[in-house]
């Protein structure tokens, strides 16, 4: 099964240059989406979609267009469980797949920690991005595209 699109959360992604790498290496389209807030040109194989600057306009544009098949790449949990439930595969910034065993506790996560905001105690909040996080999603995501490829090939 080759991978249909790679669909990327693009307004805070730091790993755009490795996606669309890794997408002109294995032929397969990259869609880039974002706000009108973020500046992006399209090159071969890359395609970018502008959407207004609304709070949830991306996920809301990305929840409608992703399909089976395709790959998503996403820091955000909600949108993550929506690609999921629509059998796409869902990657992390970091490289990390999400999966239907690990989303669930990833949500319940994220509710306590928005109650224990609501109450006034915050977190240390996300690691900075590294150079290992990056060699690290490069890998992961090449690893998927072959094993996509191989699994075609059959």
């Amino acid at each position: 099964m080759r991978a249909r699109n790679i669909i990327v959360d693009a307004d805070a992604c730091p790993v755009k240059s490795e996606i669309e790498e890794a997408g002109r290496q294995f032929g397969v389209q990259v869609v880039l989406v974002a706000s009108f807030d973020h500046r992006m040109k399209e090159n071969p194989g890359v395609k970018v979609v502008q959407v207004d600057r609304s709070d949830q306009s991306v996920d809301l544009y990305i929840a409608n267009q992703i399909q089976q098949g395709d790959i998503l790449v996403t820091q955000d949990f909600g949108l993550a469980a929506l690609g999921l439930a629509k059998g796409s595969i869902c990657l992390t910034n970091r490289g990390q797949e999400y999966t239907d065993s690990s989303i669930d506790f990833l949500l319940d996560r994220r509710h306590v920690s928005a109650k224990m905001r609501r109450s006034g105690k915050h977190s240390k909040g996300p690691k900075p991005f590294t150079e290992a996080d990056r060699q690290n999603f490069l890998h992961g995501l090449t690893k998927l595209l072959k094993k996509l490829q191989e699994i075609e090939k059959k």
